[in-house]
C-alpha cells in the first residue's frame, strides 16, 4: 500500500519517444565508438599509414 504511481503526461511520454527515436537514427549513422580495448586490438592489426602523409610539408624531415 505504500507505493506511489507517478503521473506522466502525453507530451512528456511523446518527448520521451522521440528522443530515444532519434538517438536510434543517430546510432545507425553514426555507430558509438567501440569500448577501448577493441579500439587497441585492431590498432594493432591495422598497419599504421606512413607518419610523412600526416605531416605538413614543412615538418618532413630532410
Amino acid at each position: 500500500m505504500g507505493q506511489v504511481i507517478q503521473f506522466i503526461p502525453r507530451s512528456e511520454r511523446e518527448r520521451i519517444r522521440l528522443i530515444r527515436e532519434a538517438r536510434a537514427i543517430y546510432d545507425s549513422i553514426f555507430p558509438p565508438a567501440a569500448p577501448l580495448k577493441e579500439q587497441a586490438a585492431r590498432a594493432l592489426t591495422i598497419p599504421a599509414v606512413g607518419r610523412a602523409s600526416a605531416l605538413r610539408t614543412d615538418e618532413i624531415p630532410s
